[in-house]
């Protein structure tokens, strides 16, 4: 079965290299990457050779350079940039088992088949090679989305697909235990970042290249009666006391191990050689049922 195709894949790599050509909006990658490195640091080993998958720009590869966590790094890049190898996270140009770390930031909710992009990040590492990555989760932008909802159901009759769909943690999670990681991990955290107009946010969107890229997006230009209808709902909905427009991003983080001999396993059920109200130190209560034959 082939995935469902979400995304215009060719405009999202134009959309992007708009965007770093003309001044990449980096705030929320700068601290991811800031997370990147808290998150690293509890791992007490080195990563000989990492991979960096499809980050916008050459930040993460620069931190995992800089602070010596890797002699190496190999960076697939999604536009075209100097000492990078050019590459689509949906294919890989990598031979499988060779990496110690693979990261991935703000990349990977724009791809039409998540988990096997995922699957041939687990195939590209080595055993007991080390997956991290974040991407915008469930909650991203739900304002935005708010706003044009209504206005465009108001004004036009219909809803048209102006903002991207983003998985749920819960799903990302099960995503990881399906592409074949172990130790699987998901947690989010939501950033709030405030306007004073919808069209800053809107400026910030295209300079991070993440304007409408959907495969069924409505191919006629927005009317200006919605865009500013939707501009009006989103001040008189969401508007802080002060004034000033929150705009929401949930940023999902994964992480997961390539599969290997020497990590802990769950004990099969049945198998504990303790109860346990005797690991407590407590005395057992019965719940007053009876056991069926």
């Amino acid at each position: 079965m082939t995935a469902p195709l979400v995304f215009d894949r060719s405009l999202v790599r134009r959309r992007l290299e708009r965007a770093l050509r003309t001044g990449y909006a980096d705030f929320l990658l700068a601290r991811a990457v800031d997370d990147l490195e808290e998150r690293l640091a509890p791992v007490l080993r080195a990563f000989p050779l990492a991979l960096d998958v499809g980050t916008p720009t050459p930040a993460a590869a620069d931190l995992l350079r800089r602070n010596g966590r890797s002699e190496r790094v190999l960076r697939i890049a999604p536009v075209p940039e100097p000492g990078s190898i050019g590459g689509d996270e949906e294919n890989l140009p990598v031979s499988g088992a060779q990496f110690d770390l693979a990261v991935s930031l703000l990349s990977l909710q724009s791809v039409n088949d998540l988990p096997g992009a995922l699957v041939q990040v687990r195939r590209a590492l080595k055993p007991d090679g080390l997956f991290m990555g974040a991407l915008f989760g469930g909650a991203t932008l739900t304002e935005l989305r708010q706003a044009f909802t209504q206005a465009e159901a108001e004004l036009e009759g219909g809803v048209s697909p102006r903002v991207a769909p983003f998985a749920d943690v819960r799903d990302l999670g099960g995503l990881l235990q399906r592409a074949g990681f172990a130790l699987p991990v998901a947690d989010s955290e939501v950033v709030r970042v405030r306007y004073g107009n919808p069209f800053a946010l809107m400026r910030d969107l295209r300079q991070m290249g993440l304007t409408n890229a959907l495969q069924d997006r409505r191919r006629t230009p927005l009317r200006r009666a919605t865009l500013m209808r939707a501009a009006a709902i989103y001040a008189e909905r969401f508007a802080d006391p002060d004034g000033r427009l929150p705009a929401t991003f949930e940023i999902v983080w994964l992480s997961g191990w390539a599969p290997h001999e020497s990590q802990q396993k769950p004990l099969r059920p049945g198998s504990a050689k303790m109860r346990l109200a005797d690991a407590l130190g407590v005395k057992e209560q019965s719940t007053g049922e009876k056991g069926q034959d």
